[in-house]
């Protein structure tokens, strides 16, 4: 371990503060142990360290690695933590990042919760959450850090017990696997993927990892015997390229295709895959032609990533062919740079920014020696208008920021929110005005003698929430009474009560307007369709507060209505 700080402490730019925040980190976890309750605390945040240095993170991250547990509940009391020390003796981005680390623990909780029962959860709640951990990380250095952490978990937790191993494990497949592949780490991917499957799939993996040997073995030497004679044939076609080379497939990669074409090693064709590597995009295109010009390619087999990328910016031709009459092989055709972003992803966009070798320059660390400004100015900030909350149960609602526990409960049902009576985040009694936070836990209570109140619409956020409640307000208020209807905060009518008894006087039959079951409130009637009495009606009340009369089967009535429906209120002709 010697070694490896003086190494990481020595390439780094600032070494004296470096130094500090390990020996600060050393003093404060002690004789701490890590996940398996075999290695000391301080061994994982150096190994931490070093492989975000192998990424080119930037120096502060590097120190905020070190005190990477100070903010983990699990590892001291809420009275041992004291950020506002490290943020004291290494500045408030340290204490940032270390603190944002801590906080995105919550986004695990619908894994904790449903113990047994990943195989249930949905394509859809897998994207809230993976979602979640990018709005709450808020920076890309804290997903890195995370990420580091979780390999080098994974590497270490033989010694825990098998549920809470296949936990950690589910939790790195749907989770950090995904992140990993979106950001295009894939070196780290594979180790993420292959850790996790030899956990949660203990006896796959064994028959995968015995039955795939062999046949990795008998690919890679039919390629190696093969390539020499694709070296003399793109010499002869006039291509120049910089690398040939091949790609094995990761474990789980090859077990999840291997269960599409029923555990048929025979159907596998890019087990391990050629790669040529070449100058530019019009010589990958090239190339490409030459490659059906001499092997026939399979049907169906051929996808242009470089026109149409995937998700995580991944791009490469790849072809299918038939190497000779029994040997079937995929090729994938890319630029250097193509590469490089494949095995590094975004570490790779820096790198090439900063005019640096990262091939040669990782293997001594030494290109992380100037502070690579891109990491800091990677703010993620494509999910600040959301809020991401759980149910108890551990499903994902997602809401416009500023939303409230109000919102919440209609998200849920009309009637969890028609009865809403209060709410506990995090087990606590919190006020029902309050916004809600990503990563609460919020808990409903109703109460079947609940209506919604008046007060209510002065703070939800969602049309939905709106829409009920003034529905509610406006069945429920009796004209006898003098109650202001409101719609959002405009008061639109005041029905008064009579104070006095009236002598009966002979009565003229004339058609009155009841708007939210109240008359008396003044109204227009819609040019686009003029109802008369008799039509059914519905009533929009526009920004003044007025009321406007549209048929129900007036087409202008209907478009507005799906684009606001918390501005529509029942009406009615009466005679009298």
């Amino acid at each position: 371990m010697q070694t490896q700080i003086q190494k990481l402490i020595k390439s780094s730019k600032n070494s004296d503060k470096v130094r500090e925040a390990f020996e600060f980190a050393k003093e404060i976890y002690k004789d701490r142990k890590w996940l398996s309750g075999k290695d000391l605390y301080i061994d994982h945040v150096l190994r931490m360290a070093i492989t975000l240095k192998e990424l080119g993170i930037d120096e502060t991250t590097i120190m905020a690695s070190f005190l990477y547990g100070v903010a983990d509940t699990s590892l001291f009391s809420p009275q041992e933590i004291n950020t506002e020390e490290i943020e004291k003796k290494f500045g408030k981005e340290v204490a940032y990042l270390v603190k944002k680390s801590s906080d995105l623990n919550k986004t695990y909780y619908s894994f904790n919760i449903s113990r047994g029962k990943y195989d249930k959860f949905g394509k859809e709640k897998m994207e809230n959450i993976k979602n979640m951990f990018f709005a709450m990380a808020k920076d890309l250095r804290v997903v890195l850090l995370k990420i580091a952490s979780r390999l080098d978990g994974l590497k270490r937790i033989e010694f825990i017990s098998d549920e809470t191993r296949r936990l950690y494990s589910i939790e790195t497949l749907y989770i950090f696997v995904p992140i990993a592949n979106r950001l295009g780490l894939g070196e780290i991917k594979t180790q993420l993927e292959d850790l996790a499957f030899a956990n949660i799939y203990p006896e796959d993996f064994k028959w995968i990892e015995e039955n795939i040997k062999e046949k990795y073995e008998e690919r890679k030497k039919y390629l190696e015997n093969f390539m020499p004679k694709l070296r003399k044939l793109l010499k002869k076609e006039g291509i120049s390229f910089l690398d040939i080379g091949y790609r094995a497939k990761s474990y789980w990669s090859t077990y999840q295709k291997l269960q599409r074409h029923q555990m048929d090693f025979e159907k596998i064709y890019d087990l391990v895959a050629l790669r040529i590597v070449v100058k530019d995009i019009f010589s990958c295109y090239k190339l490409l032609g030459i490659i059906h010009k001499n092997f026939q390619p399979m049907s169906g087999q051929i996808q242009d990533y470089i026109a149409k990328p995937k998700e995580n910016g991944y791009k490469s031709l790849h072809t299918t062919v038939f190497l000779d009459e029994n040997e079937i092989s995929e090729i994938q055709i890319k630029t250097d740079q193509m590469h490089k972003d494949a095995e590094h992803g975004i570490c790779a966009h820096w790198a090439y920014k900063e005019k640096i070798n990262l091939h040669k320059e990782e293997e001594n660390l030494k290109f992380a020696k100037e502070l690579p400004e891109f990491w800091k100015s990677f703010k993620i900030d494509f999910f600040d208008n959301k809020v991401f909350t759980f149910t108890p149960k551990g499903d994902v609602i997602v809401l416009p920021k500023g939303s409230t526990s109000v919102d919440f409960a209609y998200a849920i049902h009309s009637e969890v929110g028609n009865h809403c009576e209060g709410a506990k985040i995090d087990g606590k009694i919190i006020p029902l005005s309050r916004p809600l936070s990503n990563g609460d836990i919020v808990e409903i209570i109703t109460s079947k003698k609940k209506q919604p109140s008046l007060d209510w619409l002065k703070f939800v956020k969602t049309s939905f929430a709106k829409s009920h409640i003034n529905k509610i307000i406006s069945a429920t208020f009796s004209p006898i009474f003098s109650v202001p209807t409101f719609i959002g905060k405009k008061i639109i009518g005041i029905v008064k009560k009579p104070h006095k008894e009236v002598k009966p006087q002979k009565k003229l039959k004339t058609t009155e307007v009841y708007i939210g079951k109240q008359k008396g409130i003044s109204y227009s009637l819609a040019k686009c369709c003029l109802p008369k009495a008799g039509d059914n009606i519905n009533a929009y009340i526009g920004k003044s507060g007025s009321a406007v009369l549209h048929s129900t089967s007036c087409k202008n009535f209907k478009e507005v209505s799906k684009k606001f429906p918390e501005k529509i209120v029942g009406a009615t002709w009466h005679e009298s």
